[in-house]
């Protein structure tokens, strides 16, 4: 039986995060229609917001199918379509909405699980208690993000602190910028502040912020906290949402110590959507062979694998509905 293998680029030991281009390689069984590929192989690409999940997924589908080769690629949103698009993928991992442009092209997709996109800041950051207690309302966050009008800590929570600002955004196309940059106020990834530094991949932003005091991002949520403590990792801390915007940190807002904290606020509505958001399968046309094998799977016994991996189940009647998609081979939004 073949292990899995994962390539792995650790940026700091202490921040135990996922590589950009990270691949999990399974052993599985027949063709899928699409891809030239190996016989009895899948090949999966794209978002690095559902690649924990895919190779727990991966790792436990080859426990019952031991002649199946699952090739998992974790290179962001924008490369699984476009990989998908040209048939170098059978499984694309989307971490945002599909386009009509993507829909047009024969794009199809089913919802799997949700999760979320976290603000983050050092650990350090000069200000953090005064955060902490208030949390930052959507505005001061647009503002530090989109228009650069916030430009020093001390601005954010009126104090004389004069620390700048350093803002930290995805410079690949990525579901996680394309959310978050939704919450703060129906914007694309293009708008965020050109002072922005550009870093590439998940590992890439959490790195940077961990390694400045004054830095701030945004982050899926398995990338800003741990899957063995469940704790943010080190250096690093998601950014608490004052979400009424009454100034403080109410009770029912505060949940952000560990990872199963706010994985509770996101099954029950308490973290705003977006920054919540679905996470897709996405193929060209429909699943076939192997590869509708295995994405039933994922949405029928697959699913109990889903809150241990970090992540929130759907709803029964959301996987019924995406159930009945996959069988059918299409949807409301491409018939």
């Amino acid at each position: 039986m073949q292990k899995i293998l994962i390539n792995k680029k650790i940026k700091n030991e202490a921040v135990k995060i996922f590589t950009v281009i990270a691949i999990l390689t399974i052993s599985i069984s027949g063709l899928s229609g699409c891809v030239q590929q190996e016989v009895n192989t899948i090949k999966v690409s794209g978002a690095f917001a559902m690649f924990p999940m895919m190779g727990i997924w991966a790792e436990e589908y080859q426990k019952i199918h031991s002649d199946i080769k699952i090739d998992v690629s974790a290179q962001g949103a924008g490369k699984g379509m476009s990989d998908i698009l040209g048939g170098l993928a059978d499984i694309g991992m989307i971490s945002r909405e599909i386009d009509p442009a993507e829909i047009s092209q024969g794009v199809f997709w089913v919802s799997v699980v949700e999760d979320a996109v976290v603000g983050t800041i050092n650990s350090q950051n000069p200000v953090l208690d005064k955060i902490q207690e208030n949390g930052l309302t959507r505005e001061q966050l647009e503002a530090i993000f989109i228009t650069g009008t916030i430009t020093t800590w001390g601005q954010l929570v009126n104090t004389t602190n004069s620390d700048p600002i350093r803002v930290y955004t995805r410079s690949d196309s990525c579901g996680a910028a394309e959310t978050w940059a939704k919450y703060l106020g129906d914007y694309t990834q293009d708008d965020f502040t050109d002072k922005a530094s550009k870093v590439k991949d998940d590992p890439g932003v959490a790195g940077a912020v961990k390694d400045d005091v004054f830095g701030i991002g945004y982050n899926n949520l398995n990338y800003a906290y741990s899957s063995e403590t469940k704790l943010p990792f080190e250096g690093l801390l998601a950014i608490p949402l004052d979400i009424n915007e009454n100034g403080t940190l109410d009770q029912n807002e505060d949940f952000y110590s560990t990872r199963d904290d706010i994985l509770d606020a996101i099954y029950y509505d308490d973290y705003p959507s977006p920054p919540c958001r679905y996470l897709h399968l996405a193929a060209k046309g429909n699943f076939t062979g192997i590869t509708y094998d295995f994405v039933y799977w994922i949405l029928t016994e697959g699913q109990k694998y889903v809150r241990d991996g970090g992540y929130t189940v759907l709803s029964q009647e959301i996987l019924n509905q995406q159930l009945s998609y996959l069988e059918n081979g299409t949807r409301p939004e491409i018939t």
